[in-house]
């Protein structure tokens, strides 16, 4: 197998913790639309979101002496040369869905079911694999990115295969599959030499090699928050807020994976007259992919769940801190409070009837009695704190 390269995903900065989340709640409101549309539609009705991007048209067309990547302006032009070319092995790539006519005539042209081009449209179908009547596969893969705003951001790709192309769906511009057409640009490559059904295995490949990065940024961040956690850095109030969403991001990523394991089990499942042989060999790497990146994310899974647990039991630790300095506090000021609570009281050393009462404070009337009293209560203040030094309370020891 060829070495493919993926698109590195840049790993969030310490000072990134406090970015916002300012296109998460529209995101979330335009797929419930989308949602609400679709309910108590027709199957196979197609709906198109409404923030759609328009599309755009590629193909790469190859052979191993033969190479031409090119961006049509018109579906008309695309399938001209598409049809006067059938010698070629093609890459059709379609960006964008805002335009009913043109998904009409490519169901039209490629035989697309209209059930399967609803799975395109839906942008939240799981990751699968169907086999067409005609031997054809219709894939579907989740392209993932941990994006600078602390989240895993996922687009689906959809591919269906026929026996001298490949036509790939996808809604927005920008992919990760440029790895694939840095291999078809190249003089020699392996997906030029064989079938268009490698060309799959290629885009599925370069798909899972990409979720590599994804969990190694996720991994990063993981290591940025335990290291505010034990450099006690307490001015993020969101820190909590911070590790809880990431093991969302890590439970949805694995979510996401998982799907993309059975699928290719499926494809190996096949008959060799569906999948031949030694393009299951392929996949068959593809399957050990899958498998290291649900270890991975089982791995993080349980790395911010100790991280819960080591911001909890950081914020106990600080709240004995603060218990204990009020306990000295408190310790120190019961006896002053007592001596003085104590010479307070009213009692009165000389009765109505001119008496001398001797045993009532008799301290009260020494002309030294206020200050010796504060060298006593300051004497008892030192004792306590040198008590509590030599106990360890008054340090980090």
């Amino acid at each position: 197998m060829e070495p493919t390269s993926s698109q590195p995903t840049a790993s969030p900065a310490p000072d990134s913790l406090e970015t916002e989340h300012p296109n998460g709640v529209a995101d979330r409101d335009a797929t419930r639309q989308a949602k609400e549309q679709s309910v108590g539609q027709r199957p196979g009705t197609l709906t198109i979101r409404a923030d759609a991007l328009a599309p755009r048209l590629f193909m790469i067309s190859y052979t191993n002496d033969f190479f031409l990547e090119k961006e049509y302006g018109s579906y008309d032009e695309l399938m001209q040369y598409f049809q006067a070319n059938q010698h070629l092995r093609h890459w059709i790539d379609v960006r964008g869905y805002n335009d009913l006519d043109l998904l009409q005539r490519l169901m039209a042209d490629f035989d697309i079911h209209p059930l399967l081009m609803e799975d395109v449209l839906s942008d939240y179908q799981r990751a699968k694999v169907d086999i067409l009547d005609d031997g054809r596969l219709f894939l579907v893969s989740r392209m993932t990115e941990f994006t600078p705003l602390l989240e895993i951001d996922d687009d689906q790709l959809s591919i269906f295969t026929g026996p001298n192309y490949i036509l790939s769906f996808q809604e927005d511009y920008e992919d990760c599959l440029e790895a694939v057409r840095n291999r078809l640009r190249s003089g020699f490559s392996q997906i030029k030499s064989r079938s268009s059904l490698y060309l799959a295995y290629a885009l599925t490949d370069v798909v899972l090699d990409h979720y590599y990065p994804t969990m190694a940024a996720i991994g990063d961040y993981i290591e940025t928050l335990e290291h505010r956690i034990l450099t006690g850095r307490r001015g993020d109030r969101r820190l909590l807020n911070r590790i809880l969403h990431v093991k969302k991001d890590i439970i949805r990523f694995r979510r996401l994976v998982y799907p993309e394991r059975e699928k290719i089990a499926e494809i190996l499942r096949q008959p060799d007259d569906v999948i031949p042989d030694d393009i299951k060999l392929f996949f068959r790497d593809c399957y050990d992919h899958a498998i290291q990146s649900l270890d991975l994310a089982e791995s993080y899974r349980e790395s911010v769940s100790s991280l819960v647990e080591l911001f909890m039991s950081d914020q106990n630790n600080r709240m004995n801190e603060v218990m204990k300095v009020l306990t000295i506090i408190s310790s120190i000021f019961i006896p002053l409070s007592f001596v003085v609570g104590l010479y307070g009281m009213n009692f009165q050393r000389e009765a109505p009837d001119g008496r001398i009462n001797h045993l009532n404070m008799p301290e009260l009337y020494e002309p030294w009695g206020y200050p010796v009293l504060l060298g006593v209560l300051a004497i008892i203040v030192m004792g306590q704190l040198i008590y509590f030094y030599r106990k360890g309370w008054l340090t980090s020891r």
